[in-house]
C-alpha cells in the first residue's frame, strides 16, 4: 500500500500546527488553571481543530464561495483574533484564573485560529483537491487524525513543565508567548495583505 500521501499530509500539517511551538502559548493561557481544567482545554482545543479542518476539507470551497469570503480574508481575521489574545498575554490580563474560561480558551485561540488556522485549512483543502480515489481520501483523513493525536499528546503532558516552571516561570513564559503570538498575528495579516495586493494587481 502506498502511504506517500499519508506521509505528505502528516508532515505538512504537523509542521503547520507546530506542537512544540504551541506549548508555550498553551501553557501561558492555561498555566494558572488546575490540572484537570488544563487537560480538558487540551482535548477540547484538539477536538475543535479536528472538526474545523474536517469541515473545510469536505466543504471548504463551497462554504467560502457561498459566503463570498476569500482565503486571505480568513487569514486576516485569524491574525486580528490572535492580536487580541497577544495583547491580553502581554498586559497580564490573561494571568488571573478567575477571569479564565476554560471552554473559551480551548475554542479561541487554541482550537482556532492556532491549531485550525488558515495554513492548516488551506493545506487540507489543497490535498483534498488532489485526491481522486477513496484510498487517497482515507489517507488524508488518517493523517489529519494522527496529527491531532500528536498535538493532544504534547499539550496533555505539558503539565509537567508547569510544575517545573512554577508561577514565576509561567509569568515570564506568558510574556514571551504574547510576543511570539503577536508576531504570528502580524505575519498572518501581512501575508493576507500581500495576497490581496496580488489579486488586485492581476485584475488591473
Amino acid at each position: 500500500m502506498d502511504l506517500t500521501l499519508f506521509g505528505e499530509v502528516f508532515v505538512t500539517l504537523l509542521v503547520i500546527t507546530d506542537p512544540p511551538g504551541m506549548m508555550p502559548i498553551f501553557l501561558a493561557l492555561t498555566g494558572p488553571l488546575p490540572a484537570r481544567e488544563r487537560n480538558r482545554a487540551a482535548w477540547q482545543a484538539v477536538a475543535l481543530a479536528l472538526g474545523v479542518i474536517v469541515v473545510f476539507a469536505v466543504a471548504g470551497q463551497t462554504l467560502l464561495a457561498y459566503l463570498h469570503v476569500t482565503l486571505p480574508a480568513l487569514q486576516a481575521a485569524g491574525g486580528l483574533l490572535l492580536i487580541l489574545v497577544a495583547l491580553e498575554l502581554l498586559t497580564g490580563k490573561a494571568d488571573d484564573p478567575d477571569q479564565q474560561a476554560t471552554a473559551n480558551i480551548a475554542l479561541v485561540p487554541l482550537g482556532t485560529p492556532l491549531l485550525a488556522g488558515p495554513g492548516a485549512i488551506v493545506a487540507t483543502m489543497l490535498f483534498v483537491q488532489r485526491a481522486h480515489t477513496s484510498g487517497a481520501y482515507a489517507q488524508i483523513a488518517a493523517a489529519i487524525v494522527a496529527v491531532m493525536i500528536a498535538v493532544w499528546i504534547v499539550l496533555r503532558f505539558s503539565g509537567a513543565i508547569v510544575r517545573i516552571l512554577r508561577p514565576g516561570g509561567i509569568e515570564v513564559l506568558t510574556r514571551i508567548a504574547g510576543l511570539l503570538l503577536a508576531a504570528i498575528a502580524v505575519q498572518l495579516i501581512a501575508d493576507a495583505l500581500a495576497a490581496f495586493v496580488n489579486v488586485y494587481a492581476h485584475r488591473a
